[in-house]
């Protein structure tokens, strides 16, 4: 299935990967999926947000090491997809599995991690989750989340640097409007990032997201 022909209601899906035997696999498997379309690929850091402009995802699968190097860029991948296309949910495949990796994923905004060696029908459960709005981690992973950060600091770890700085214009009593033209992103974006920021600490107003924001020294 490519982007010209996903149908209605599948989950666009793209895969980021410095391995191509690796991509071509995981796409043949995805594509035996009805509810998954394949409509990207890409190698790079730069690559990756090219493609991710082309053919606007639902879902970038990611690696967190895309270079032979030390870095994981992947963790700066997502969090420019975070800041850029906070309507494009992340989720790691990766085959690094340690705290310092998962709590860091999060906090550059991935939704999920999971390692490579899940099978199919967790991948596709996994992605199917992300794309629905929700998180998706292996057990592994998430014992880690559960370990490293608990009680106040979940919440802490959960919001991306931009959420962080939406909080802080909100704290200044800033409009929806004026937030947008101070960060240079829509109206429309703004409102994504309060819902989210809402949703993961736990409130139902943006007041109150404030008040537990300031009292939590996350703003």
């Amino acid at each position: 299935m490519n982007d010209s022909d996903t149908a209605i209601g599948v989950i666009r899906t793209m895969l980021v990967d410095d391995h191509a035997l690796l991509r071509a696999g995981i796409r043949s498997l995805l594509e035996r999926e009805d509810t998954i379309g394949v409509v990207g690929e890409a190698d790079s850091f730069d690559r990756a947000l090219v493609e991710v402009e082309r053919t606007q995802p639902d879902v970038v699968v990611v690696d967190l090491k895309l270079t032979a190097g030390t870095e994981y860029e992947g963790l700066r991948l997502i969090t420019e997809i975070a800041a850029r296309h906070p309507e494009v949910a992340s989720l790691v495949l990766t085959t690094f599995l340690d705290d310092d990796l998962v709590v860091r994923a999060v906090k550059a905004g991935a939704r999920g991690y999971v390692v490579k060696d899940v099978d199919t029908t967790e991948l596709v459960r996994a992605i199917q989750s992300v794309s629905g709005g929700g998180s998706a981690f292996d057990p592994r992973s998430a014992a880690i989340v559960l370990r490293t950060v608990s009680g106040d600091g979940a919440s802490s770890a959960t919001l991306t640097e931009r959420e962080r700085e939406v909080l802080r214009l909100l704290a200044d009593g800033m409009s929806n409007k004026r937030i947008g033209l101070t960060l240079f992103i829509s109206e429309s974006t703004v409102k994504f990032h309060i819902r989210n920021i809402i949703r993961k600490l736990g409130v139902t107003k943006r007041t109150d997201a404030v008040y537990i924001a300031s009292k939590r020294g996350l703003i």
